[in-house]
């Protein structure tokens, strides 16, 4: 975890698989879009499959990550869609996004949603990072 995040996890609120809250040193912030499970000729790889569509997505998403100079644990907030009402396929998803993660558990909303962008698409995930700053 970068020593620019505080992640804060309060003992009056319920223990949780995420911190409830992060806190960060100036820095130099990156938004990323939503990762989408598209592989290198923009199609959605399996279809179908959430725990298959996360691994892309989590894939794609520290790649972009890193284009921008930072890594998952740069990570100081994520938000996970999945396109189902089914709550077995929100852990799905939510098991291969938290794993890729390991130890640093920063704050994170799971959403079911009715659809995502792509045909056949059923896992997105955005973040929002911060790097320290570089010095001149």
């Amino acid at each position: 975890m970068s020593d620019a995040i505080e992640l804060v996890r309060p003992a009056a609120l319920a223990a949780a698989p995420y911190a409830h809250a992060a806190v960060v040193a100036p820095g130099r912030t990156v938004y990323t879009a939503g990762a989408c499970p598209l592989d290198g000729d923009g199609v959605v790889v399996a279809v179908g499959d959430v725990a298959g569509q996360a691994r892309q997505v989590v894939a794609n998403l520290v790649t972009a990550l890193a284009a921008a100079g930072a890594g998952l644990p740069d990570v100081v907030r994520t938000t996970v869609y999945v396109a189902s009402a089914d709550r077995a396929d929100l852990v799905a998803a939510w098991d291969v996004v938290r794993a890729a993660f390991g130890d640093h558990d920063a704050p994170s909303t799971l959403l079911g949603v009715t659809v995502l962008g792509y045909a056949d698409q059923l896992v997105e995930v955005e973040a929002v990072a911060v790097t320290p700053t570089v010095s001149a």
